[in-house]
This record gives structure tokens, C-alpha cells and sequence, in this order.
């Protein structure tokens, strides 16, 4: 892999240009304020959103589509990222981002406005496409506008990001939805959208400008690949529907959607992603990993709370919150200049956080353990979630060609919803199974209700599949890696991608076989 720093490719037009200083120094400051704006809008939204859903439901008599509500968000990103990929990768991030913003708040309004539950969940689906274009632009926008070394930096900006809103979104939407009225928490969020409109637009047209169409593809939209984008949405909504079914009659949906989803995975992420072949395909499936074992985990982990140990829904809700400083920190850690020759370790270490916190969170089943292991437990499980997806997000982008970066971000993303979908629907298989009933029941259980095993299974098997994500992580590494002398004296591996020998940019990535070309992943 070539690197910005004592690269021989570094004199042939890298993009963007190398200059002083960190993300807020006068050529990144509205670039990475900007950005942070976004992510805080989309933090907020989720936070705060999912706080008000159920009043919203209750009031517009819509329980039955409540689990809609989320699914119908869900399968629409799916396709949106896709979209957006080759979106950024023809035009450039601007048309995806700025649209993304326009539809995220016109969902809004139209769920903020709903005179019933259809209407709302049509707003959430709205809202889904929206989120979908602008985070797959984002990561295309930090590819072209930011230098190598400052990449690590932009991405534990995006952790952070959500610091703030994980804590104070639900305690602000709860007290809007009680004294003003659900509909504020979402016919409030559209104005805010202004704030980064106005921050990041002269500064990301003046860097795009710059880079010019020679980090582009030239090749016609592949709508191939939009036709499996939009199977693997179907079949993922069709698979959520048939897990909330629970009976002989979600088979049919359930077999359907697998049908639809499977072979449009297979399709839509780098060749060998689900075998673990080395370089980027690993990268992407790691992401996957993090997000199903960590999020399932947190999904059960307040019903435990409440179910075995008699703490509010609200207090075992903070017993989580204490995630939320430690991520950013570890999505610090590894934006440090030193962290850059120890990636893999850094990815292993987290995930060997992630599994020791989740085994530690179940704990709290033993008689006599205070409630607040938990706690302590996610201090250490959000330390190793940023290191280790804030570290896989770096290697996203060194793998990738700059006119891929568009494709390869959306297939990041695609692994990260499927993970937690996927993971999370085996973890409330593995629930009902275990005689926990519906999990939904977070909102009246009571001290009892409840065996413990089903927790205990659940949050071991996560673990497991954390410990899984550790063993894989040294195959992040391309098969024929040069060595740190080789690279600084300019070899060549045989097969790999230069900027001297295909298109400007400061990335290499690998032979063929370790990484996937652009026409093996579509």
C-alpha cells in the first residue's frame, strides 16, 4: 500500500494537495465543521426519534405498524447507499450529499405531519433514503477533500459527533414529546439542516473544483447493480417482517426475502467479503462483525436490566450511555500519528475490548453483582467500537482507488446495516427460542418476567462473534504487503494499483486477487 508519507507516487498531482496544519486549519475548517453539523443532525435524529416513535404510534393508533416504522427506514438506506456510491463516484459527493439533506428533511416533515401511521412510516422510508445518500457521501467527501493523514482525524470526528447527542437526545425528546408534542422532535430537526448547508457548501464546491473530473469514473451508471441494491432492500424488509411475524405464515416472506437478499449480497459487496479474503474485502466484512455483535448485545442488554435486576427503563437506558465518551476516545486513539503503521492491532484490540465488555455485561445475571457492571462494562466495549470501526474505516479508504471510493464506502455501510440486522434477527431468534418472549416487551416488563438464559446465551454468543472479528482482523492486510523499507525505497508489488501507473491520488491498492477490480464486486 502506498502511503502518503514517503511515497514515490506522492509527485504526480496527489488529491487533494498536502498542506499544513490539522482539520481546522483554514483549508479543512468549514470542510470538517460542516461535516461534524451533518453528523450531529443525523446523531440527533436518531436518538431523539426513536424516543418520540412511541407516542407517535400511540397517538395515531399505529402499534401494529410500529416495527414498520424502523424496517421501512432500514430497507431504503440499503438502496440509497448503493445509489449514492456510484452517485459520487460519476459526480462527485456534492449532488448526493446536498440531496440526501433535502430528502432526510422532507421525511421529517412528512412524518411530523402525519394524519396516520401509513403516512408516518412513508416519512420515516423517506427519511431512510435521505440518511443513505449523505453518509456514503460524506465518506466520499472526506476521500477527495482531506489529505491521507488527516483522514484518521475527520473519522474520530464522526464518533464524537455522537457523544453529545447520545446523551441529551433522548432526555430532550422525551421532554418535548411530554410538554410540547411528538411531532416537534421531528418538524424541529429540518431547520437545523440550514447550519451545514451554509458551513460546508463553498468550501466542498471549492474542493471539487479543484480535484476536477480525473478522480471520476467515466463509465455509464451500472444498473445491474442498483437492480441487486434494490433485491437486497426487498428481501431485508421481507426478512423483518417475517421476524416480527413470529408464526407459520412469516415462512413465506421470511423464504422470500432470503431468495432476494442473499444472492444480491453476494453480489453487491468486494469478491470474497464473506469468505474473509484478505485486504478489502475483510475490511468490509469487519465492519459488519463490529456492528452485529456490539449493537445486538445493546439492544437486550436494558430489557436484562430490567427484567432481572428492577431498574427503570430509563435508568437501564443510561447504564448504556456511558458508551458514548469512551468511543469517541478510542476513535481518538487511533487518529494518532503512531497508530498509522499499527492498524491491524488496533482493529484486534478493539474487538478484544468488544468481546471482553459484552462477556462482562452479563455478569450482572450472577447473584450479587451490582447493577453497575454494566456500566463499566461498555466503558470498555465503546473504547474498542472506535477504535476498531473508526481504524476499519481508515483502511476503507487506503484500499480504495479514489474513482472507487464511492462504491466501496457504499459496500462499508451496506455491511454495517446488514451486520445489525442479520445479527439482530438471530439474536431474537435465539431469545423467543430460549423462552424470553417478544423483546419488544421492554416497555412493560417487570422484575421476573423473564428467565435469565436467554440473556446469558445472547450476550456470550456476541461475544464469540467479537472474538471471531479479533482472529480475522491480521487479514486486513493485502496479500504481497510491502514491507515499511520497500515502500519508502518505491517498489512495486507486482499487480498493485500506483497513481503513477492508473489516475492521480495518493492510495494504492493491492493485486487483483487480494482486493476485488471494480468489475469482480459489481
Amino acid at each position: 500500500m502506498t502511503t502518503a508519507a514517503g511515497s514515490a507516487t506522492q509527485s504526480v498531482s496527489p488529491t487533494p494537495p498536502e498542506e499544513g496544519g490539522g482539520v481546522l486549519s483554514g483549508p479543512y475548517r468549514a470542510l470538517t465543521l460542516g461535516i461534524v453539523s451533518v453528523v450531529l443532525l443525523l446523531a440527533f435524529e436518531a436518538t431523539a426519534v426513536n424516543t418520540a416513535m412511541p407516542e407517535a404510534a400511540r397517538q395515531l393508533d399505529g402499534f401494529g405498524l410500529y416495527a414498520f416504522a424502523s424496517s421501512g427506514y432500514f430497507t431504503t438506506t440499503l438502496f440509497a447507499m448503493v445509489l449514492s456510491g456510484q452517485w459520487a463516484d460519476r459526480r462527485g459527493p456534492v449532488g448526493p450529499l446536498f440531496s440526501g439533506i433535502a430528502v432526510f428533511a422532507s421525511g421529517l416533515v412528512l412524518s411530523g405531519t402525519a394524519a396516520n401511521m401509513w403516512t408516518f412510516v412513508a416519512g420515516r422510508a423517506v427519511q431512510g433514503f435521505g440518511g443513505g445518500l449523505v453518509i456514503v457521501a460524506l465518506y466520499v467527501v472526506v476521500g477527495r477533500s482531506f489529505p491521507e493523514r488527516l483522514r484518521p482525524a475527520v473519522f474520530a470526528a464522526f464518533s464524537a459527533s455522537w457523544v453529545v447527542p447520545s446523551i441529551v437526545g433522548p432526555l430532550v425528546s422525551g421532554a418535548v414529546t411530554e410538554h410540547v408534542g411528538w411531532r416537534w422532535v421531528f418538524l424541529a430537526v429540518p431547520v437545523l439542516v440550514l447550519l451545514p448547508l451554509a458551513v460546508m457548501g463553498p468550501a466542498l464546491r471549492r474542493s471539487e473544483r479543484a480535484a476536477g473530473a480525473r478522480e471520476l469514473q467515466t463509465d455509464p451508471y451500472d444498473l445491474r447493480r442498483l437492480r441487486l441494491a434494490a433485491m437486497a432492500a426487498l428481501g431485508a424488509g421481507l426478512l423483518q417482517y417475517a421476524g416480527h411475524r413470529r408464526d407459520l405464515l412469516g415462512l413465506v416472506p421470511g423464504v422470500l426475502g432470503a431468495a432476494l437478499l442473499v444472492p444480491a449480497v453476494l453480489r453487491l459487496l468486494p469478491a470474497g467479503t464473506l469468505r474473509a479474503a484478505r485486504g478489502l474485502p475483510t475490511v468490509i466484512l469487519l465492519r459488519g462483525v463490529a456492528a452485529g455483535a456490539f449493537f445486538a448485545a445493546e439492544l437486550f442488554i436494558p430489557l436484562m436490566l430490567v427484567t432481572q435486576r428492577g431498574l427503570s427503563v430509563t435508568m437501564a437506558g443510561l447504564a448504556l450511555s456511558s458508551g458514548g465518551l469512551t468511543w469517541a476516545a478510542g476513535s481518538w486513539l487511533q487518529g494518532r500519528p503512531w497508530a498509522r503503521a499499527h492498524r491491524a492491532a488496533m482493529i484486534r484490540l478493539g474487538f478484544l475490548l468488544t468481546s471482553a465488555s459484552i462477556a462482562g455485561a452479563a455478569l450482572v445475571l450472577v447473584p450479587g453483582a451490582p447493577a453497575w457492571v454494566v456500566a463499566v462494562a461498555w466503558v470498555v466495549g465503546g473504547a474498542g467500537m472506535g477504535m476498531a470501526v473508526a481504524t476499519v474505516s481508515v483502511l476503507m479508504m487506503d484500499l480504495s482507488a479514489p474513482e472507487d471510493a464511492g462504491d466501496n464506502s457504499a459496500s462499508l455501510q451496506l455491511s454495517d446495516a446488514l451486520g445489525n440486522v442479520l445479527v439482530m434477527g438471530l439474536a431474537g431468534v435465539l431469545f423467543v427460542s430460549l423462552g424470553g418472549g417478544s423483546p419488544e416487551a421492554v416497555a412493560t416488563a417487570a422484575k421476573g418476567d423473564v428467565p435469565p438464559l436467554p440473556f446469558a446465551v445472547i450476550l456470550l454468543v456476541m461475544a464469540g462473534l467479537a472474538l471471531v472479528g479479533a482472529l480475522l482482523s491480521g487479514r486486513v492486510r493485502p496479500s504481497g504487503e510491502r514491507t515499511a523499507g520497500a515502500r519508502a525505497a518505491g517498489e512495486q508489488a507486482p499487480g498493485e494499483w500506483t497513481a503513477a501507473a492508473e489516475a492521480p491520488g495518493e492510495q494504492a491498492v493491492q493485486a487483483e486477487q487480494a482486493v476485488g477490480t471494480t468489475a469482480e464486486r459489481r
